[in-house]
């Protein structure tokens, strides 16, 4: 995407000494920011814990899987909800942007006991199918038949559309059959499972490590208010 006569509008061009003078201002900012951020990530941890009774069963590589089996043997699950409607012919573009950051996560992750997993409705024959096309690794399973998408407010049904507004994001507001968003779960030594977290909206944004990048560059991510990620294509899909 090239840049266009009006994005290359840059600021003043100053002596070496006086960007230090800007860039430590900066810097002072920045370290706020850090600190409120490592505050914030500390308040997210204390949030209370749900119990879940409920059985959940997805459709997985290796067959019938519960909610416990998706933990893999680790005590801390985050699923990554993605847009993959049953009758969609590929998932999301954006749901794709971000899962491409999550295959070089994951040993890391597991040896943190950490498991990180795709949960969608389209069946696993399809997912499978897109994976392949993706050339991901992770753990993708499909929630078909089952309420976990819509428990967890990121599947819709004709009724809650037909209104006009469906509760996501912990409002009612406006949207579609799928929506993306990212949860927490984690289970005891007794195999009792717990909703620690759920995040929704540009609450993903955290996760897209282009973004990150991008924000270290001088123009940005060129992205006008109402217009996010408008530019991105499946990594496979982008005109050379």
């Amino acid at each position: 995407m090239k840049l266009t006569e009006k994005q290359m509008n840059h600021p003043k061009v100053v002596s070496e000494d006086e960007w230090i003078v800007a860039r430590k201002e900066l810097l002072k900012k920045e370290k706020e920011f850090t600190h409120q951020r490592d505050a914030l990530s500390a308040e997210r941890r204390k949030l209370p814990w749900v119990r879940i009774d409920k059985e959940y069963v997805f459709d997985g590589p290796n067959g019938k899987e519960t909610l416990v089996d998706l933990f893999d043997g680790r005590s801390q699950l985050i699923v990554y909800h993605f847009m993959f409607g049953p009758d969609w012919d590929e998932g999301c573009k954006a749901c794709s942007f971000l899962c491409d950051h999550i295959d070089g996560t994951l040993p890391h992750l597991e040896h943190h006991d950490v498991t990180l997993l795709a949960i969608a409705r389209a069946p696993l024959a399809k997912l499978e199918t897109y994976k392949r096309r993706m050339g991901w690794r992770f753990k993708w399973v499909s929630s078909l038949g089952s309420d976990f998408n819509f428990d967890y407010h990121v599947s819709f049904t004709e009724e809650e559309i037909a209104k006009g507004k469906i509760y996501y994001n912990y409002e009612m507001t406006d949207g579609g059959e799928e929506q993306p968003g990212i949860s927490g779960f984690y289970k005891d030594e007794h195999g009792d499972v717990f909703h620690t977290y759920s995040s929704y909206g540009r609450g993903g944004d955290i996760l897209i490590g282009t973004y990150n990048y991008l924000d270290l560059t001088p123009f940005g991510r060129r992205e006008g208010k109402g217009e996010g990620m408008d530019w991105v294509r499946r990594h496979d899909s982008y005109d050379d």
